[in-house]
C-alpha cells in the first residue's frame, strides 16, 4: 500500500484523496439516508389530518425534494479539508458549498410554498369553493417571487457582491411600478384577502348595493357576478372590498315583518281576538316561529296591525310559502268571524251643502236686458 502514499496528485498523495472521496461519500450516503428515514417517518406520523399533521407532511415533502447535486457542494467542501491546496481553492469550495445550501434551502421553501398551496386548494374544492383557484395561482407566483429574490440576493452577497445598491434600484424601481399599476395590485391584493378572509365563495347569493346574483368567479382582478334577470355582472374586487355585501346563503334564519289594516268600523272585541288568530295560524305552520303579532297604530284608513316571525330556513321560496299560506289563512277566517281587510277609503262630509236659486229683483231685470240668464250661489 505504499504506492498510495508515493504517487501525489497536485501535491497531495493518492491516500489522501481517496480519503477526501470517501468523507464526501460517507457525507452524501449519511444524508441520504437520514433524509429518507425522516420523510418516512414523519409520513407515518401524519395520519390523523389535524394542523400538525399537515406540518409534519409538509417536512416530509421538503425533504422529499432533497436535491443531491447540490448537496456534493457541501460534501466536497468538508472532504477537501483534509488535503493539502491553496488558501483559494478553500475559498472557492466554501463559497460553491455556501451557494449550494442556499439554493437547496430555496428548493425546500418551493416545496413548502407548493405543499401549502396544493393543501388549501384541496380543502377550497372539498368546500366548493371553486374561485380559490385563480387567485391561489397568485399566491404561489407571489410567493415564489419573493422566495427566489431572497435567495438571489443572499448568493450574491455570499459571493462578495454589494447588493445594498441592486436593493436600493429594486426599492425605487418596485415603486414606479407599483405606482403605475396601483389600481391592478389594489383588485390584485383584494383578490387574495376574498381567497384569505372568504367573505362569500363561489355559488353564494350576494347582494351589493341595489344589484343582486350568484358569485360565479373570483378573479384576479373582477369577481363576476351572474345577476337574477339573466345579466353577468362584473365588479372590481377593490370595490367589492369597499362595500357592504349582504350574503344570503350563509342566512341561517330568515325574521318576517308584515303587516296588514282591518277597517275602522271593525267592533272592539274582534279587533281584540286578531293577535290570537294570528297566533294560532303561525303555531299550525312548520318551520315557521310566532314571535308576537301586535295592534300598531291607527292608519289613515285602517287599524293597523304588525306581525313578526322568523323562518328556520333560509330559503325564499320556503318563505313565500309560508306567507301565502298565512295570507289565505287570514282571508279565510276574517270571512267566517265577519271582519273585512282595509282598503285606502275618503270620506268627505258636506255639512253646510250650497243651495242654487235664481236672481231676484233689479238684477233678474238688467240680466233679462242683457239676454242672458244667471244664478246666485246662496250659502
Amino acid at each position: 500500500m505504499n504506492w498510495l502514499t508515493r504517487y501525489t496528485v497536485l501535491d497531495n498523495s493518492l491516500q489522501a484523496w481517496l480519503t477526501a472521496i470517501g468523507i464526501i461519500v460517507l457525507i452524501l450516503v449519511v444524508l441520504a439516508v437520514a433524509t429518507r428515514v425522516a420523510a418516512r417517518r414523519l409520513g407515518t406520523f401524519a395520519r390523523q389530518g389535524t394542523a400538525l399533521d399537515r406540518v409534519l407532511e409538509s417536512m416530509a415533502f421538503m425533504l422529499r425534494g432533497t436535491r443531491w447535486w447540490l448537496m456534493f457542494f457541501v460534501a466536497q467542501h468538508f472532504g477537501l479539508q483534509v488535503l493539502d491546496l491553496p488558501q483559494r481553492a478553500y475559498t472557492l469550495a466554501g463559497k460553491a458549498a455556501a451557494v449550494a445550501l442556499l439554493l437547496q434551502i430555496g428548493v425546500w421553501g418551493s416545496r413548502q410554498v407548493k405543499f401549502w398551496i396544493a393543501d388549501y386548494r384541496d380543502r377550497a374544492a372539498q368546500e366548493t369553493n371553486l374561485g380559490a383557484t385563480t387567485s391561489l395561482g397568485a399566491i404561489n407566483f407571489i410567493g415564489m417571487t419573493v422566495l427566489w429574490a431572497l435567495v438571489l440576493l443572499t448568493v450574491l452577497q455570499s459571493m462578495g457582491v454589494n447588493i445594498t445598491a441592486l436593493v436600493a434600484g429594486l426599492g425605487v424601481g418596485g415603486i414606479a411600478v407599483a405606482l403605475a399599476v396601483q389600481n391592478i395590485l389594489g383588485d390584485l391584493f383584494a383578490s387574495l384577502s376574498i381567497v384569505i378572509d372568504r367573505p362569500f365563495e363561489v355559488g353564494d347569493f350576494v347582494v351589493v348595493d341595489d344589484l343582486a346574483g350568484t358569485v360565479e368567479q373570483v378573479g384576479l382582478k373582477t369577481t363576476r357576478v351572474r345577476a337574477l334577470s339573466g345579466e353577468q355582472l362584473v365588479f372590481a374586487n377593490s370595490d367589492l372590498l369597499g362595500a357592504r355585501v349582504h350574503n344570503y346563503k350563509r342566512m341561517q334564519t330568515r325574521r318576517i315583518v308584515f303587516e296588514f289594516g282591518v277597517l275602522y268600523s271593525t267592533p272592539h272585541d274582534k279587533l281584540s281576538s286578531i293577535p290570537a288568530t294570528v297566533r294560532e295560524i303561525l303555531e299550525g305552520i312548520d318551520n315557521a316561529n310566532y314571535d308576537r303579532s301586535h295592534f300598531k297604530a291607527f292608519g289613515a284608513s285602517s287599524y293597523d296591525f304588525e306581525t313578526v316571525y322568523i323562518m328556520q330556513t333560509p330559503d325564499f321560496n320556503a318563505y313565500m310559502d309560508v306567507q301565502q299560506t298565512i295570507n289565505l289563512e287570514l282571508v279565510r277566517r276574517f270571512a267566517e268571524q265577519g271582519i273585512s281587510f282595509a282598503f285606502p277609503t275618503r270620506t268627505i262630509d258636506f255639512s253646510n251643502p250650497l243651495t242654487i236659486r235664481p236672481l231676484q229683483g233689479a238684477d233678474a231685470k238688467a240680466d233679462a236686458g242683457d239676454g242672458s240668464t244667471q244664478a246666485g250661489l246662496i250659502g
